[in-house]
């Protein structure tokens, strides 16, 4: 989920943290996040480098976690954005190093789950 276009030098050449999204764009991506997360999500846990989400397995909802898993692989090149399917959930995997991992738990935080 887009939240900050500032960004932050990384040491070693790695993408520093920030989002190139406009702020309408950066505005439309973040709306989209919250209703597919009140519609859908289940399960948010914190991992050394990043995060999983799930999601229950409905209709049209793997379909939009990989539209903005597509625009955030786009736009927030400091993390890599990756969704994964089984039987019981759609589950989203982002993983970072630094000051991304960070980032990424604070992402989601006051995600109200459905």
């Amino acid at each position: 989920m887009t939240t900050s276009q500032s960004a932050t030098d990384q040491p070693g050449g790695a993408a520093p943290v920030a989002c190139t999204l406009s702020s309408a764009g950066l505005a439309a991506q973040a709306g989209r996040w919250e209703q597919l997360i009140a519609r859908a999500m289940t399960e948010r846990t914190e991992t050394a480098d990043g995060l999983h989400v799930s999601f229950r397995p409905e209709p049209g909802v793997e379909e939009e976690l990989r539209r903005l898993v597509a625009v955030e692989n786009e736009c927030c090149s400091w993390a890599a954005w990756a969704v994964e399917t089984n039987a019981g959930a759609t589950v989203l995997d982002v993983r970072s190093t630094g000051p991304g991992i960070a980032t990424l738990h604070r992402m989601f935080r006051s995600a109200k789950r459905a």
